[in-house]
């Protein structure tokens, strides 16, 4: 069997791994879209073009929602696949609202194009290709198939799947391929993005059975989190400086599917456990409220501590001065709000969304903190704000003053560290793992975990290229 790397080779996003059968069956574990600034979806796959036959695959296993690992998936059908998607429950509907969610920017997206050029239709017709719409996410996601955790699915004879959770996002799993070749079996291991432990939320990520094959994440691969302590104590500090002490504003940008959640429910635990003064917490992120109920309603699949607290107070995110906000005219009054108040929005980057006029309209003031809790490319507004200490900084070409405190955490980080990685690692019987591949992370990342798995006594580590290919 043939193993190829068509995505997060030597980079952090766009998920893409091809394995082919003896037999020609063909398996795409992934199909995300590439977000690291440099490239996009609209780029890789402005014609549908895949760097193989889309029609010829036979099925696709999704490890988690998150749009780098599942974005491309209503472009594969539009090129010709007829196969089913399988993946847990939980993905199964985040990924339904995200697609959906990447759908209303492509409209947006298409709209202005139209407007902005008075060319041929044709002309229009290639540069909207590959920018999928709603009736394109309806028709791939009535092709994903739920299977349990823990479950050995038959997928075709002589051929097993099993998803095991992978903590970092909820339904997120890792995913172990067995296949029958030559009479013996043999077993490939994807990561996908393993979580860590002790976070908010979700469970612990579980290890895998001893594999031949492992293809694993190494976004951590070069550190460990900074920050020590609870989740809440972390946050209480902060909100006591930024709200407490002061009259003033805390911005958030936070990733609308999986982040959002964790500030929600810590803020509830925050509230419910510490004496601090209750203040208004804005959700400003549509995406965010639809993707909560979609975590209250497998909210068997959380944590225990996040279980217990359920029968305790008979809530998980819902609490005394909150507030969702719905429209724009909403959206806005929170931006200039009075009295102390903490405002969520994505995205998480300041990337587009409503958070880009928040911080608009709090980068001058004194009193505003904003709160980077997550990864942003160095493109993005956050990642220029994390960068360093910055004087002005442009926003949708206006230069604004940089008056505000800008701060970052990483306890809501849902990416395993350095020891997670390495821990993950050492399960394997390092004397009969085959190969492991390197794959979802930057070069410096890799290199220093490959270096650091080699002094351990794994021997055959590969960081594999864009479009490299490796028989099993």
């Amino acid at each position: 069997m043939r193993l190829t790397f068509y995505g997060a080779a030597r980079k952090v996003t766009g998920s893409m791994f091809l394995l082919e059968l003896e037999d020609d069956y063909r398996i795409l574990i992934d199909c995300g879209s590439t977000l690291d600034g440099s490239q996009n979806h609209r780029e890789v796959f402005q014609y549908g073009n895949f760097p193989f036959d889309a029609s010829l695959l036979n099925i696709v296993f999704l490890t988690h929602a998150h749009i780098d690992h599942s974005g491309q998936i209503p472009n594969l059908y539009q090129s010709g696949f007829e196969g089913q998607v399988l993946c847990t429950s939980p993905t199964m509907e985040l990924s339904e609202l995200l697609l959906h969610d990447a759908a209303n920017l492509n409209s947006r997206i298409v709209k202005n194009i139209e407007k902005s050029h008075k060319k041929s239709k044709k002309w229009k017709s290639i540069e909207t290709q590959g920018l999928y719409l709603r009736k394109q996410v309806d028709e791939a996601v009535q092709n994903f198939v739920p299977i349990a955790f823990g479950n050995r699915f038959k997928f075709k004879d002589d051929g097993y799947v099993t998803f095991y959770p992978a903590g970092h996002l909820l339904g997120a799993a890792h995913i172990v391929i067995e296949v029958l070749e030559n009479g013996v079996f043999k077993k490939i291991g994807f990561s996908g993005d393993i979580g860590r432990k002790n976070f908010p939320l979700l469970v612990d990520p579980v290890t895998i059975p001893e594999v031949d094959y492992l293809v694993m994440e190494s976004t951590y691969g070069n550190r460990n989190h900074s920050d020590a302590g609870e989740p809440e104590q972390v946050l209480k500090d902060i909100i006591q400086e930024a709200c407490v002490d002061i009259t003033g504003r805390l911005i958030v940008p936070s990733f609308s599917v999986g982040r959002t959640q964790c500030l929600l429910y810590t803020l509830n635990r925050l509230y419910q456990n510490y004496d601090i003064k209750p203040i208004k917490v804005f959700t400003d992120s549509p995406l965010a409220r639809v993707s909560t109920k979609v975590y209250e309603k497998f909210r068997k699949q959380l944590n225990k501590d996040a279980r217990d607290f359920y029968e305790e107070t008979d809530s998980i995110f819902d609490f005394e001065n909150l507030h969702y906000l719905e429209t724009d005219i909403e959206s806005k009054a929170a931006s200039t709000h009075t009295e102390s108040c903490i405002i969520i929005s994505s995205s998480g980057m300041i990337k587009g969304g409503r958070v880009e006029y928040h911080v608009e309209k709090n980068i001058e003031n004194p009193y505003a903190t904003i709160l980077m809790v997550g990864y942003a490319t160095e493109d993005s507004v956050g990642g220029r704000l994390l960068s360093g200490d910055l004087k002005d900084l442009q926003i949708r070409n206006k230069k604004f003053a940089v008056n505000a405190a800008i701060k970052k955490i990483d306890v809501f980080s849902g990416h395993g560290d350095l020891n997670d990685l390495i821990s993950f690692a050492e399960n394997q019987d390092k004397t009969k793992l085959k190969k492991l591949f390197l794959v979802h992370g930057d070069m410096d990342a890799m290199i220093n975990f490959k270096e650091i798995l080699e002094t351990k006594g794994y021997e055959n580590v590969e960081m594999p290229n864009q479009n490299q290919s490796f028989e099993l």
